[in-house]
């Protein structure tokens, strides 16, 4: 009887040390598991985080909150406030908004906003997140969510906006941004009958430049004038190039003698212009056709056409002169 009792307590301490064995394996394999999420928690530029709305409570946030907010996460586990301070104030009302919605909607799938980092960058964040019901205590929902930088996306889009609205010669608006512009403006003085001025240039004998000096000299020449033309405005004016050596200039709020000191600015400032080609001193002069918005204008074409007519007739009349219609 002794010897069986001894074997049976030998079987089961070698069950209990298999499975002792057993546990530590499978501790090692979570531990590795969770240091592997950790690692790539760390590595992804976004930030992984959990908000117990109820209790206006961040219960969770990953290590990549540091690393884009550039603040302590501790400080944000401890107080909720820390995260309003840290978002751009004009973006606030409206990141505060988009979260609360999130109970309402269940889920927001993109909402963009600014923050602000503790070293004074800012920085701009996509972020999606939605509502984690708690099995067993419905009455305590949980917003989970993930935050992107998206700071360089936006950079680029900004930029390629820029392009797409630039002329890439003369750096100032293209035809087609010049015109969009210049749209919305018309309708606004439209709709608060308050007076607008189009004004159209025109570079004088821009071929004589090109043939006796080079396409390089006539390039140099229109940014010049365009750089010239665009700081003779004033403020709010809109300026662009829409052809090959042809300019226009909208005035919103602008009646016409205002206007036309403004036309004749411009026209002194380009005859001030002087450029050196192969040893011989060379000056610039345009023709202006300069027109208001009347009542029966309907559409900013009007207002093209007869500013055209005008600058066709100082080129008629001499040229380097302003003509009004």
């Amino acid at each position: 009887m002794a010897v069986a009792a001894d074997e049976q307590a030998v079987s089961e301490l070698e069950e209990l040390t298999l499975a002792l064995l057993h546990c530590r394996a499978e501790v090692a394999r979570l531990g590795e598991r969770e240091q592997l999420f950790s690692s790539l928690l760390a590595s992804v530029n976004a930030v992984l985080w959990a908000l117990d709305w109820p209790q206006q409570r961040v219960i969770y946030v990953s290590p990549g909150y540091e690393r884009i907010f550039g603040r302590s996460a501790a400080l944000l586990l401890a107080d909720y406030s820390e995260w309003r301070n840290s978002i751009y104030p004009d973006d606030l009302d409206y990141a505060a908004q988009s979260l609360a919605s999130v109970l309402d909607t269940g889920a927001v799938e993109s909402r963009e906003y600014r923050i602000i980092r503790a070293d004074g960058q800012l920085r701009w964040l996509s972020d999606k997140c939605f509502v984690s019901p708690q099995p067993g205590n419905e009455s305590s929902r949980v917003i989970v969510g993930i935050a992107e930088d998206i700071t360089e996306k936006k950079h680029l889009e900004g930029e390629l906006q820029r392009l797409a609205a630039t002329d890439v010669l003369t750096q100032v608006s293209n035809r087609r941004h010049f015109f969009e512009c210049a749209c919305q403006e018309f309708q606004l003085a439209c709709r608060t009958g308050t007076p607008l001025a189009f004004l159209l240039l025109d570079l004088d004998d821009f071929k004589k430049i090109n043939d006796s000096y080079g396409h390089q000299a006539g390039d140099q020449v229109l940014q010049r004038l365009a750089h010239c033309a665009a700081g003779a405005l004033r403020r709010g004016d809109l300026f662009g190039r829409i052809g090959g050596e042809e300019f226009a200039a909208l005035f919103p709020g602008c009646d016409q003698a205002v206007a036309l000191q403004v036309a004749e600015r411009l026209q002194r400032e380009v005859q001030r212009l002087n450029f050196q080609y192969d040893g011989a001193k060379v000056g610039i002069t345009v023709s202006q056709g300069l027109t208001m918005l009347r009542r029966s204008d309907s559409q900013l074409d009007t207002l093209y056409a007869r500013a055209d007519l005008a600058m066709y007739e100082a080129k008629k009349q001499g040229k380097n002169r302003i003509v009004v219609n």
